[in-house]
């Protein structure tokens, strides 16, 4: 097994709250999907909601990945204003979070 050369995975899983109207939830995600334009580390960004069977989630029913090439264009990208600001308005909308940083790892079988 070896770590992908170069890329790291940051994950936040979160619930909303169930007061935010489904319009203010989709605002939000155009919000995060245009952090990948302003924030030069930020490489790509997917989201998608649970679609589980097995009913494991714990709550929380939206799924949020962004790539980086390090730790460090994490770091920068925890601090850079424009994230600053987004997640003043991002996490008070949330009910939970979780959020999760790793090194994908290749298995060769």
């Amino acid at each position: 097994m070896e770590e992908a050369k170069g890329l790291v995975k940051h994950v936040l899983l979160a619930k909303f709250k169930d007061e935010t109207p489904p319009d203010q939830i989709e605002q939000l995600i155009k919000g995060y999907a245009n952090l990948v334009n302003l924030i030069e580390p930020m490489k790509s960004f997917h989201w998608g909601k649970d679609v589980s069977i097995e009913n494991l989630h714990q709550g929380f029913t939206h799924v949020f990945e962004s790539t980086f090439e390090s730790t460090e264009g994490i770091a920068e990208y925890i601090g850079h204003p424009a994230h600053v600001e987004f997640a003043n308005l991002f996490l008070p909308c949330l009910e939970k979070v979780a959020v999760i940083d790793y090194k994908p790892t290749i298995v060769r079988t």
